[in-house]
């Protein structure tokens, strides 16, 4: 939502439109009927982009009979590609905008739309209140146990397991369950997916056990505080075992906060993703099994408050490693851990310049393989001695 929205009002800049307060997605897998209002501080995001763009509460009764232009506006378009979707003005008033994700390039857009970009992001999507006020608390309730925490992603729910066809560590039914639930979702286009390809090639969720090794080689001790930044874990209890068995100070959102405080929110994944969001900006360290949206959006934040540290880890090289443990070549311990450090060096939120795309791919793939400018907002949004970079 958040990555959508900010590209929409550098869109809105662009093509010289008032933007409609959005309405949200309410028919994906999490079917939450939040508002703008309920997720973000709607009054403050209307002042913060004063300057910048014309937001309107909702579309003006004058407008709402009027014939509408629904617009798929292209992925990873150019500033020119928008200045031409102005002709659009000549025969309507209103665009709907059907899609808002990756609608804008990742590089070679003037700088001052960049910027805007950083502003709707990191100053006027600011939270709700009650969001923000939560959010706070646990904070606050996490720092007094032990001063510092990890914020782990543990991308691992029902949801992603199926999309991305992972099935490494599951049972057979399990397997089956996650093959039907992605057959029966109409918008997730690609339907046979091979497994074990697909954890070869880096592109699954670590699973909890494999987060607990991960962890104990870089050499956090078991004591640690690990707050769960996630929704409910497929496989339950006896997933969370295998990470728990080597960290056993593992919170969630539901063992911090009471049930009455979270009783708005627990029918609402958006407003409880952002508690977590917030959670995880504010860690002391950030770790996510998956690269997905939010990972993204959380490690741009952190980068831009100040590269606060941020491990990635390199899913596809510790594929290889998990692989060498199970086979027995290779046990816990030194060489493991020298293994592991060696290959997250360059993976832990240091300031860096954008990754441009894999060479060799061409047309609009390019883009697909770039680092998203919301993962990694330098040089345009983070000011920075030239030497470390």
């Amino acid at each position: 939502m958040r990555t959508g929205i900010a590209d929409m009002v550098a869109v809105a800049h662009i093509m010289n439109a008032t933007l409609v307060i959005p309405q949200l997605d309410r028919r994906s897998f999490w079917n939450d009927t939040s508002t703008f209002s309920d997720i973000f501080d709607e009054t403050h995001f209307i002042e913060a982009l004063k300057g910048d763009v014309r937001v309107a509460r909702e579309l003006p009764k004058e407008l709402e009979s009027v014939p509408h232009a629904r617009k798929h506006f292209s992925s990873w378009a150019s500033t020119g590609y928008y200045e031409e979707m102005t002709r659009l003005w000549h025969e309507y008033q209103v665009i709907h905008v059907a899609k808002s994700d990756s609608r804008l390039a990742n590089n070679d857009l003037p700088l001052d739309i960049q910027r805007l970009r950083c502003r709707a992001m990191y100053n006027a999507l600011r939270f709700s209140p009650p969001i923000e006020i939560l959010a706070k608390k646990l904070i606050e309730r996490l720092r007094s146990r032990e001063g510092r925490y990890i914020a782990l992603h543990l991308r691992y729910e029902k949801d992603m397991l199926s999309f991305t066809g992972c099935t490494y560590g599951l049972t057979e039914v399990e397997s089956k369950e996650l093959t039907i639930l992605r057959e029966k979702t109409n918008h997730w286009k690609v339907k046979k997916i091979n497994s074990t390809v697909q954890r070869l090639g880096g592109n699954c969720p670590l699973t909890p056990k494999e987060v607990g090794i991960f962890l104990r080689a870089l050499g956090y001790p078991p004591s640690t505080l690990i707050y769960i930044a996630a929704g409910e874990i497929y496989g339950g209890t006896a997933q969370l075992s295998m990470l728990s068995s080597c960290f056993p100070n593992l919170v969630f959102k539901e063992t911090l906060a009471t049930k009455e405080e979270l009783e708005g929110f627990t029918t609402h994944a958006s407003q409880t993703a952002a508690i977590d969001y917030i959670i995880s900006v504010e860690s002391n360290v950030f770790v996510s099994s998956y690269s997905g949206n939010m990972a993204r959006a959380v490690e741009g934040h952190r980068r831009f408050l100040g590269y606060r540290r941020t491990i990635t880890p390199d899913r596809k090289g510790l594929v290889e490693v998990f692989d060498r443990l199970e086979s027995g070549n290779l046990r816990e311990g030194s060489s493991l851990s020298d293994i592991v450090r060696q290959m997250h060096d360059d993976r832990q939120g240091a300031p860096r310049k954008r990754r441009g795309p894999l060479p060799g791919v061409k047309g609009k793939a390019r883009s697909r393989t770039e680092e998203s400018f919301y993962e990694n907002p330098y040089p345009e949004c983070i000011c920075g001695p030239k030497e470390a970079f």
